[in-house]
């Protein structure tokens, strides 16, 4: 159906009005359901396990009103399909429904979404399984038994689930190596599923925690934390969150950096061909954010393994977008990178997970200047990082954690066809049709994206 130009204008108008006066950046991005189920775990009483009251009630209740009609909780794709995400996040969800005695047509209608789609979700990433499903899959699996829960999963099914265990065996084994080396990623990050053989003690948990008392800014990874130790800083964030998103479920990273959600915001709205009818907004966002990176130096970014991702997408987004709207903008602010040997080693290692990042750091070189040699050393790298991507023929996208021809469409189309060669207006219906890759950046079990309410497509 065809809208009029005043129906158009209306749209806008509203759109405006929601989005973009007194902005919380937080209201657009998607709660994550197993972030959230795990701080509806969550006992009144740290010193009593087994209190029959969750501190955090309004997880619980959120749980409770957002399972899907299909059965399971999570993120879908664009056509409103379940994810791989989904199988975690409902194993999460109906074990939190069980301890607290709640909700039990809701957790066997859970039960039943699994026993049905399991295989269908796990065939099609077979000897595939992003590095991050692995690990929770497992675990959930595990837990759920120990609350007594009947997962009765086919038989011929066992194999693969076989097959996964073995794989989390194999990660651990190699991260527990690398965190006594000091690298990242630790394997605290993954606090709540970690088999008692490899969890950590109270000393280890103490020496990990964040200044803002979290475990890597991981909500469900931090609600682990405060039930196995009672922690008052542990609990000091949790309740910030609570205070923050608790009545609309908890993002699947806490804090968020607010600029990365504007940014996205604004390339959404430019990717999406409605960059005309938001121009006030959308510099008023850039304004912002070229304040802040002519404040800053590149001694001064993050230089974490742990952040890189997030601050390397922030980056690409700034420095493209600030480009193309005549603010002039050192490609160091983009590059810097580079220069620190262990992010570098870092990304070559783990190709699938920062092939989205380096996608957008990939697009960012579009708008180099003749002579700008960091950048070409950026766009070579970036470039090479997305070729072996592509030529494993997987189409990872551990920033979608699933496998999906789509990505791998995207990613060639990038490398084959120059930015100057495209046409807009085929651009923003691309982008619309992939709608399901056009996230924001990786949690730990789930990508930040975008409410589907938030941006009308």
């Amino acid at each position: 159906m065809e809208l009029s130009k005043d129906s158009i204008e209306a749209l806008v108008k509203m759109m405006k009005e929601e989005m973009l006066l007194d902005i919380d950046p937080y209201s657009f991005v998607s709660p994550s359901a197993y972030d959230t189920a795990w701080l509806a775990m969550v006992p009144a009483d740290s010193n009593q396990p087994c209190s029959m009251e969750p501190m955090f009630r309004v997880c619980l209740d959120w749980v409770l009103k957002n399972q899907t009609r299909e059965g399971f909780w999570g993120e879908c794709d664009a056509h409103g399909n379940p994810t791989l995400e989904s199988l975690p996040a409902t194993l999460a969800s109906v074990i939190a429904l069980k301890k607290w005695n709640v909700g039990k047509e809701n957790a066997e209608k859970g039960l039943a979404f699994i026993r049905a789609n399991a295989e269908y979700l796990l065939a099609g990433h077979q000897n595939q399984f992003p590095r991050w499903f692995a690990i929770v899959f497992p675990g959930m699996i595990e837990l759920a038994r120990k609350t007594g829960l009947d997962l009765d999963f086919p038989h011929h099914l066992k194999g693969l689930l076989m097959d996964i265990f073995f794989e989390r065996e194999q990660i651990l084994e190699s991260d527990k190596e690398l965190a006594a080396g000091g690298a990242y990623p630790s394997l605290l990050l993954y606090l709540e599923v970690l088999p008692s053989l490899y969890a950590a003690n109270e000393q280890e948990i103490m020496k990990t925690l964040s200044g803002d008392g979290s475990l890597f800014q991981s909500p469900s990874a931090t609600a682990c934390a405060f039930m196995a130790t009672g922690n008052k800083d542990c609990l000091a964030y949790l309740q910030s969150l609570i205070e923050k998103c608790g009545n609309n479920g908890v993002p699947p990273t806490y804090p968020m950096d607010e600029e990365l959600i504007k940014l996205g915001l604004a390339n959404q709205l430019e990717r999406l061909g409605l960059a005309e009818h938001f121009t006030q907004q959308i510099e008023e966002i850039l304004t912002q954010v070229y304040q802040t990176y002519t404040k800053e130096s590149s001694s001064e970014k993050s230089n974490s393994v742990a952040s890189v991702a997030t601050q390397l997408q922030k980056d690409s987004l700034a420095f493209r977008l600030l480009r193309m709207h005549g603010y002039n903008i050192s490609p160091w602010s983009l590059c810097w990178f580079l220069n620190d040997d262990e992010i570098v080693d870092h990304i070559e290692k783990n190709q699938e997970f920062f092939s989205s990042v380096m996608l957008n750091v990939y697009r960012a070189t579009d708008v180099m200047f003749s002579g700008e040699y960091e950048l070409e050393e950026a766009r070579s790298f970036s470039r090479k990082v997305l070729e072996k991507v592509v030529s494993k023929g997987t189409g990872s996208d551990n920033d979608v954690f699933t496998k999906s021809s789509a990505f791998q469409r995207m990613m060639e189309e990038e490398l084959s066809l120059p930015w100057v060669a495209r046409l807009d207006h085929l651009e923003h219906r691309a982008w619309i049709e992939q709608n399901e890759m056009n996230a924001l950046w990786p949690g730990k079990t789930c990508f930040h994206r975008y409410k589907y309410s938030a941006i009308a497509t």
